[in-house]
This record gives structure tokens, C-alpha cells and sequence, in this order.
């Protein structure tokens, strides 16, 4: 969020200092692959698992359903050119920042924090996929042609896949990787890095958006990667390059390129915001509904609140969608600002309401943002480090007595 003001401020809406070349440009496309890689990254099969997959998945056709007639309402009203583009960009919700504010609030393992992120990662994994077979601008095929070849793409990512799993089973293979891992070769980071970019141009070659192939890269890093005990520091090096160079370029860009002249020509421009806002809540909130037959009304009303949060994919999406021509800049302007309130009030209202179930429950330090999970994937890992440490420690000390 910080970010998006940022290059807003030193762009050429705000001080003109500087502008989107095309090196910024390049490394902002990199930064927008890495985001998506990462977030497919976050990823948890064993969470996807069971009836909660069911429900989930329940939850974002309703949301869709509802997205539809929100996104007609709007062009029928003069505010947008594609209800389609508007209902797929309200049914996102950011994986990145849900994940670590129910970690944070130590709900991560309850029923409710399964489900919101069984939830979250559905919603994220549903809207990538959706835009990339409805608008694409780089394929000129029909829907099922589209269709064909998003089957052909899975198809070739489940092979990949099957060959790295059978590749790594080789305990000579494995030894190599644990002793260049945390060399200078960082063979683990540098194959991840490698992998992303193959997926992702292999997306752009048949036709689909690069955040498809980052996506689905991150996803099958995250899939394959099971034992995080022989190399615990892994995705927090992934995240340390992502989040700490090349993310960073992405969203100081978006601000760069985020029209304030446009959402401020107009008093109808600016009210747009909090319909946005209004929108992404009605298509992500209410659905959540369908959760009370299995964690109550109150934590449903949590779990709607937590996965109405979404920014990083509108960031992506409108800038997809500015360059095919189906939305305006004021509409992109409008609807980031509505992403990065989101991101605010989502958060603060799902933990409130936590809070006053659980008076206990901890409250993260500082507010979310798309940040936050550099703290996430080292938690995840360490802990799983110091639990297999915890364990041998006590029967180590009782040998030495």
C-alpha cells in the first residue's frame, strides 16, 4: 500500500521525478511474476483437502453469481465497459495478506483459519484463471480453443512436475542440491527462479497472461516442497529477493502509472470508490454466508470479513485491462483505491470481530500489507525446524544423564 502512495508521490501524478521507461517497465513486469509466483507459493495442499474444499469452493461459485449481476448493474449505470472484467476482479481475494494476519492472531490452525485460507487460496487460484481464459489479449483463439489450451498448459505443468519429484528422489541429485543449497550457487533459489520464468513464458507463448505460468510455478514449487528440514531458509530467501527487490519495483510502478488527475477530474470519479469498495464486499463477504453451518454466524461473518481483502490482483488485473481497452483509467484509479481500503478496513474489522469471541486473541503488530508474509514462510519453516529440534532435545539430555 505504502508502495502504491509512494510512486504516486514521486510519479507524474504527484512530483514528477520520475516516470515508467521501459527498464522500469521490464523489471515491473519481473516483479509482477515474482508476486504471483510467491503467492502461488502460499499454497497448502494439505489444507485443500476434505469437505472444506467443497464449501470453499461453494463460496466462490456464490461469489462469482454475485459478481455477475454487480458487474452488469454497473455497466447498465455507465461506470464500466465489461461486467465479466469487474465480477472476475471482485471475486479475488489476497492469499498474501490473509495469511499472515491469521497467523499473527495465532487462528491459522483453527477451523476458522483453515477455512479462510482454503477460502483465499480458491478465490486467488479461481480469478487468475478466470481472467487468463476470458482476457487475454495475446490470443486471438475462442473461449475453447482457450479451453484446449489451458488443458495443454496443465497438462505440461503436471509433467514438469512428475519429472522434478522423480529427479529428486535421486540421493545423489540430493546431495548435490544440500551441499550447493546455501553456497554461492544457491541451486534451490536459482532453479525456483528458473522454473518461474519457463512457466511464465511458456503462459505468454500459448496465448495466456504471464501471472497464469508465475502462478502455476509457485504452486508446484509449493507442492514439491515437502521437507522443509534440509532447508528451512529456502522460501525465505525466495521471498528476501522477491519482496526485498523486484515485488517493490512492481508496486511503486503501479503508483507511477496510477492516474490521480483521473480520479480526481471528476466528483462521480471519486464516489466511485466506495461503490468499488461496497462491491468487493457484497461479492467476497457475502458468500461467506454459506460457512454458518459449519463454524457459526459469527466466525462466518469473520471469514467474510478477512476474505473481502484483495489488492495485489486488482493492481494486476487493471493493468491487464487498461492495455485490452475494457477499463478506463478513471475506473483502474477508482478501483486500486477501493483494493488498498480494503487492505485497511478488511483486516481491523475480521480481527475486531475475532477479538470480541476471543477477548484473547493477539493482536498483529502494525497493520497488514502485502509485505507481511516475508515473516511467513520463515515462521512456517523455522517452526517446523525447532518442533523437530524440541523433539530430539529431551531424549538427547536424558542419554547424557
Amino acid at each position: 500500500m505504502l508502495e502504491i502512495l509512494l510512486g504516486i508521490v514521486i510519479g507524474p501524478s504527484g512530483l514528477g521525478w520520475a516516470k515508467p521507461d521501459a527498464p522500469v517497465s521490464i523489471l515491473a513486469l519481473v516483479g509482477l511474476a515474482f508476486l504471483l509466483f510467491l503467492s502461488g507459493l502460499e499454497i497448502d495442499v494439505d489444507r485443500l483437502r476434505g469437505p472444506i474444499v467443497t464449501l470453499t469452493a461453494l463460496g466462490f461459485a456464490v461469489s462469482f453469481v454475485i459478481a455477475i449481476p454487480i458487474g452488469i448493474a454497473l455497466r447498465e449505470g455507465g461506470l464500466v465497459k465489461s461486467p465479466l472484467f469487474v465480477a472476475i476482479v471482485l471475486t479475488a481475494t489476497s492469499l498474501g495478506v490473509v495469511f499472515p494476519v491469521l497467523k499473527d492472531s495465532h487462528t491459522i490452525d483453527s477451523s476458522l483459519g483453515q477455512l479462510v485460507i482454503a477460502a483465499a487460496s480458491i478465490a486467488e487460484f479461481g480469478s487468475i484463471i478466470l481472467l487468463s481464459l476470458f482476457f487475454s489479449g495475446k490470443s486471438s483463439t475462442t473461449t475453447a480453443g482457450r479451453l484446449i489450451l489451458l488443458g495443454i498448459f496443465a497438462l505440461v505443468v503436471v509433467l514438469a512436475g512428475v519429472a522434478i519429484a522423480s529427479a529428486e528422489r535421486s540421493m545423489s541429485l540430493s546431495r548435490v542440491l544440500r551441499r550447493l543449497q546455501d553456497t554461492t550457487a544457491q541451486i534451490r533459489v536459482r532453479a525456483a527462479f528458473l522454473l518461474m520464468i519457463v512457466f511464465t513464458a511458456l503462459a505468454d507463448r500459448v496465448g495466456f497472461e504471464t501471472i497464469l505460468g508465475a502462478f502455476a510455478a509457485g504452486a508446484l514449487v509449493s507442492l514439491l516442497d515437502r521437507d522443509e528440514t534440509t532447508h528451512p531458509q529456502f522460501r525465505v530467501k525466495l521471498e528476501a529477493a522477491g519482496f526485498g527487490i523486484f515485488i517493490p519495483v512492481f508496486f511503486v510502478t503501479s503508483g507511477l502509472r496510477f492516474d490521480l488527475s483521473a480520479l480526481f477530474a471528476r466528483g462521480s470519479t471519486i464516489a466511485r470508490v466506495p461503490l468499488f469498495l461496497m462491491a468487493i464486499l457484497l461479492a467476497r463477504g457475502l458468500p461467506a454466508l454459506v460457512y454458518i453451518r459449519t463454524v457459526g454466524l459469527s466466525r462466518a461473518l469473520i471469514a467474510g470479513a478477512l476474505q473481502a481483502t484483495t489488492l495485489p490482483f486488482i493492481v494486476a488485473a487493471t493493468q491487464i485491462g487498461l492495455q485490452l481497452g475494457i477499463v478506463s483509467r478513471a475506473n483502474t484509479a477508482a478501483l486500486v483505491a477501493a483494493g488498498l481500503l480494503s487492505v485497511v478496513l478488511c483486516p481491523a474489522l475480521g480481527l475486531g470481530l475475532l477479538r470480541r469471541e476471543h477477548p484473547g486473541t493477539a493482536v498483529p503488530r502494525g497493520l497488514p500489507t502485502p509485505v507481511m508474509p516475508v515473516l511467513t514462510a520463515e515462521g512456517h519453516a523455522l517452526c517446523r525446524a525447532n518442533d523437530v529440534d524440541a523433539a530430539a532435545t529431551p531424549a538427547t539430555t536424558g542419554s547424557g544423564m
